[in-house]
């Protein structure tokens, strides 16, 4: 059974940082390619940014370029993104996503998701 597990959101005012995690089991997880997206109230879950199975391909959605870094521990099977100067607009729940086929934004076309972490940035 695949499981991905999120952690790492909280309460932060704005201009600060958070790191996420996401712990993945049951999937070879090496082979995946894996995305962060997050669901803002009244809007619709968005992609965040995605990384490569190897690590060495970053993709940023242009809201997040500068300001968040993707990576990934294949040994520890985790992926992380760490955000730095957030804004409130960053509000929403994060989830993590794995995707066999490659980097890509879609949200259909990820096979697996985490249950989603809370990130909250106050102004």
């Amino acid at each position: 059974q695949v499981q991905l597990v999120e952690s790492g959101g909280g309460l932060v005012q704005a201009g600060g940082s958070l790191g996420l995690s996401c712990a993945a089991s049951g999937l070879t997880f090496s082979r995946y390619a894996m995305g962060w997206f997050r669901l803002a109230p009244g809007k619709e879950r968005e992609f965040v940014a995605a990384i490569s199975w190897s690590g060495g391909v970053h993709d940023y959605a242009d809201s997040v370029k500068g300001r968040f870094t993707i990576s990934r521990d294949n040994v520890k099977n985790t992926v992380y993104l760490q955000m730095n100067s957030l804004k409130p607009e960053d509000t929403g729940i994060y989830y993590c996503a794995g995707d066999w086929s490659g980097l890509r934004r879609g949200t259909s076309e990820y096979e697996y998701w985490g249950q989603g972490t809370q990130v909250t940035v106050s102004s």
